[in-house]
């Protein structure tokens, strides 16, 4: 979990305790998993697990990549391992016409150009992750339950 993974790093490298609502703030503001052309930052606020008190760090999207580094690596993995087990005429397609993203994860900037970089093939995000599969899932049905008419 993205989110996760954010609040884990907040507290080992600045000692900052922050909520789930925080970590996916940083998440969609500055969150990357790969390199951007320009590191932008945002003030974090959160609990100094030192003192107790409130405390105020900036947290640069360079950090964030190195936050999500272990999460984004498994999904790369993940993909890498259904590649290898593709029927070779489902890899040739999947050569020719791309990998799509979908979902909330897919949302996550530079998730794309990472996935491109490590498999070679062509990456994209859906027109709309969020509700793809479920629409896919839909069309598949319908599909199904025509065809069984027959």
């Amino acid at each position: 979990d993205f989110d996760e993974a954010i609040m884990k790093y907040m507290r080992k490298r600045h000692n900052l305790l922050v909520g789930e609502r925080t970590a996916e703030e940083i998440k969609i503001k500055i969150g990357s998993a790969y390199p951007r052309p320009e590191v932008v930052t945002m003030d974090v606020k959160g609990r100094n697990l030192v003192t107790g008190l409130p405390k105020t760090v900036t947290v640069t999207s360079e950090e964030t990549e190195e936050a999500l580094r272990e999460a984004t690596s498994q999904i790369v993995e993940a993909v890498h391992s259904v590649l290898e087990k593709t029927p070779p005429e489902l890899a040739a397609d999947v050569a020719t016409r791309g990998i799509v993203l979908t979902g909330g994860g897919s949302l996550l900037q530079g998730l794309e150009e990472l996935i491109e970089t490590k498999t070679g093939i062509n990456t994209m995000t859906a027109d709309d992750p969020m509700t793809a599969v479920a629409k896919g899932t839909g069309m598949y049905i319908e599909s199904v339950a025509g065809f069984k008419e027959l």
